[in-house]
């Protein structure tokens, strides 16, 4: 069973920065690729970024330049670096497997930017 577990959110100024981490068990993570996803308060799934088993990453344009996502093959774990922050990045962060509504999803991680 995959079981996916974010942390590392919380409240921040604009401009500031967050590093989210995924805990992921029940397959094989170095070989998966994975993503990460937000849902901001009334807005639909939003694929934020991926990155492949071989660390090819690809980003949503909104925040190219200011999040990088990697990973830690050998402890099962998924990151996601936020830097220069904006309200707008304010949503619930999930790492997923699979970026479209059916995937699975841990409880998320709630990040939010204001003043």
């Amino acid at each position: 069973e995959v079981q996916l577990v974010e942390s590392g959110g919380g409240l921040v100024q604009p401009g500031g920065s967050l590093r989210l981490s995924c805990a992921a068990s029940g397959f094989t993570f170095s070989t998966s690729t994975m993503y990460w996803v937000r849902q901001a308060p009334g807005k639909g799934l939003e694929w934020v970024c991926g990155i492949t088993r071989v660390n090819v990453a690809n980003y949503l344009d909104s925040v190219k330049g200011r999040f990088t996502v990697s990973r830690d093959n050998a402890k099962n774990t998924l990151y996601l670096q936020m830097n220069s922050l904006k309200t707008e990045d304010t949503a619930v962060y999930y790492c997923t497997t699979d970026p479209s509504k059916y995937g699975p999803r841990g409880p998320g991680t709630q990040v939010t930017v204001s003043s």
